[in-house]
């Protein structure tokens, strides 16, 4: 673990509460994206693409992956809208066949829920998956805000529902730690004035966290628990 900060203890207890990207974050889902969305595109006889090249493809809500996911000569809005509606069925009806916590993030909730942290979510996948994601493997903690996309709110990294969910917990937003993985949600941390903390165990390189503007570098969800100084 690296950090901006050089000391622990005081300077870590100057945050209330952590805000934490979902996708690559606290759950690991790629393998369930990859698989929803390669159906719709082999039905329509489109190439697929591997895990590997999904982790590049997420991060910015279903219409972009739809788009990047598509052949560069089928990127019309009709093609567009119909694959986001197939894979909003697939992703449905199969999204928790291989997606599970990161190892390391149960241990992590347990220790700020009892050190008094205060938790919330923010995604740029669809608000319906993201709820439905979080109440079938997050329920054992208290997330007092879950949000993921929803129409009249722009995507990260802006920083407007970031903002909105300090404000309705009523924590400033610079008491807030946001645990990401990828460059998005370090520019919407700096955006939001919150700490941008970049999980590398995630979908992203350290590199683009970096790029991001993170500003600790967490190896494994304990280096959170230790740079936050709970157990």
């Amino acid at each position: 673990m690296k950090s901006g900060d050089t000391t622990r203890g005081k300077t870590a207890r100057r945050y209330r509460a952590v805000l934490f990207d979902l996708d690559g974050t606290l759950l690991d889902t790629i393998e369930d994206i990859s698989r929803a969305m390669n159906r719709v595109l082999t039905r329509r006889g489109f190439p697929g693409h591997s895990i590997a090249e999904y982790k590049y493809l997420v991060g910015e809500g279903m219409d972009e992956l739809v788009r990047r996911s598509l052949p560069a000569d089928q990127e019309n809005k009709k093609n567009i809208a119909d694959c986001v509606r197939e894979l909003k069925q697939e992703y449905t009806l199969d999204k928790l066949t291989k997606t599970t916590p990161y190892p390391g993030i149960p241990e992590l909730l347990d220790s700020l829920a009892s050190g008094g942290f205060r938790m919330a979510i923010l995604s740029n996948k669809p608000d319906d998956s993201t709820r439905a994601l979080a109440g079938r493997l997050l329920s054992r903690w208290d997330f007092e805000k879950i949000a993921g996309a929803r129409p009249s709110i722009p995507l990260k990294p802006d920083p407007t529902m970031a903002a909105v969910i300090a404000r309705e917990m009523g924590i400033s937003p610079e008491q807030f730690i946001c645990v990401g993985d990828t460059e998005i949600d370090m520019l919407t941390a700096r955006a939001a004035r919150m700490y941008p903390a970049g999980a590398l165990w995630g979908f992203r390189t350290r590199d683009e966290l970096e790029a991001g503007g993170a500003m600790l570098f967490l190896a494994t969800p304990d280096d959170l628990r230790s740079f936050l100084d709970v157990r």
